[in-house]
């Protein structure tokens, strides 16, 4: 089944690592955003190329032409079914719920949306009240995903983050009196004088909360992001490669411990509480994109919608497609993405499945190019699988390198 992702680019304060699609908050922008995403889901909802339920064009909105242009590179008979909703930003918590509930809502219109779909809302700790997490679980959102990404105050200072740690432990503890049995937390690893047992202090005080999932994420800092200017300034220094590996496995052997298990390279959950919606970008799956900077990929196509917030809602507001970058991937092209993000997962790639929907022996292919890794020990190929070592994991983007 189809993911849908929902772009919400507000932001209280920009972080100073930041490099997401994103922008400060503007109450009036908003608004009109909100506006264009309802438009542009329910476009695409009235348009019979995209659906095979039989909509026959009975929808009298002005922009479903222009949306037709830009959904017509999708198969006509494809299938319309979706079980996984994701708001990611941005601050996806800064919308009201009942914006929220007006754009799930749009979704269930315009999509055979399963009755157990997962719905998952990006939040940042400052930004919400119990009673605000119980009107987005009125809203149909059933999974939250806190932006935590530190326990220590000083660290969350140095990533100019507006929360501290007592206020991610408060948010955490709304969520569940507002009803949500699925918490995601999110941590970020090898930050600016960050030591490894400082890191080890963030990721016990996440595992003592109990949320049902943990995404644990390398720090990059890029070279147009002020955080780079502020560690020249200041003299803070990432740890070495060595002491970031040994954040990583001790990181991920002291989750083990408590309960947790990693299905990909970043992340690990309780049993059956994987995000469906992340796991479709690892597993060759699909998902449609709606609002600005979102990216999409179906049936061999892939497209992005423009980035900028005020082109985006111009755009829809105009009648005018709102996506760029349209292209039809080879089978080559897709072969190597489904190869590189399988091996990210725990689970690895399935030789047999890759065979039967690529016509292609991978192994016959790529094995002599493999065969390093197998050999030192950061790769395994076990019957029809092959899948990365923990400690391959380090090194992945050697190994998914002979693939893209």
């Amino acid at each position: 089944m189809l993911g849908l992702y929902i772009h919400i680019p507000f932001c209280s304060a920009i972080c100073n690592y930041c490099n997401f699609n994103r922008g400060l908050f503007d109450g009036a922008l908003k608004t009109r955003y909100v506006d264009a995403l309802v438009a542009e889901i329910e476009n695409v909802g009235a348009d019979p190329g995209w659906s095979d339920r039989g909509t026959g064009g009975a929808s009298s909105a002005p922009t479903t032409q222009a949306f037709n242009r830009q959904s017509s590179i999708v198969n006509r008979q494809s299938s319309m079914k979706a079980d996984t909703v994701y708001f990611g930003g941005g601050t996806p918590s800064l919308l009201e719920p009942a914006e929220v509930a007006r754009i799930t809502t749009a979704c269930r219109g315009a999509f055979d949306v399963a009755a157990d779909c997962e719905v998952t809302l990006e939040a940042n700790p400052e930004t919400v009240t119990e009673a605000r997490l119980a009107g987005y679980r009125a809203a149909g959102v059933d999974r939250l995903s806190f932006g935590v990404q530190s326990f220590r105050d000083e660290e969350l200072r140095r990533l100019s983050r507006l929360h501290g740690a007592d206020r991610a432990r408060a948010a955490y503890a709304e969520a569940r009196a507002a009803g949500f049995d699925n918490v995601s937390l999110d941590l970020m690893m090898w930050l600016p004088g960050q030591r490894v047992d400082d890191w080890l202090e963030s990721v016990d005080a996440a595992a003592a909360l109990g949320p049902e999932h943990l995404s644990l994420y390398l720090l990059e800092v890029y070279p147009n992001a002020p955080l780079k200017e502020e560690m020249a300034r200041a003299q803070w220094s990432q740890a070495p490669d060595e002491d970031a590996a040994a954040m990583y496995l001790t990181a991920m052997e002291r989750l083990d411990a408590a309960g947790y298990e990693q299905y990909e390279i970043s992340n690990v959950a309780r049993p059956g509480r994987r995000s469906r919606h992340n796991s479709k970008y690892w597993t060759d799956g699909e998902w449609i994109g709606f609002g600005c900077g979102a990216h999409s990929t179906r049936d061999g196509a892939r497209w992005k919608n423009v980035s900028a917030t005020e082109d985006y809602v111009a755009r829809v507001e105009a009648g005018a497609p709102t996506a760029t970058d349209i292209r039809r991937l080879s089978m080559d092209e897709r072969l190597g993405d489904a190869l590189f993000t399988g091996l990210r997962t725990t689970d690895g790639v399935n030789l047999d499945a890759v065979r039967a929907r690529y016509g292609v022996d991978v192994w016959a292919r790529y094995g002599a190019s493999l065969e390093p890794f197998v050999q030192g020990g950061w790769l395994r190929r076990e019957d029809s699988r092959l899948y990365l070592t923990r400690q391959g994991m380090l090194l992945a983007h050697e190994v998914m390198a002979v693939f893209v």
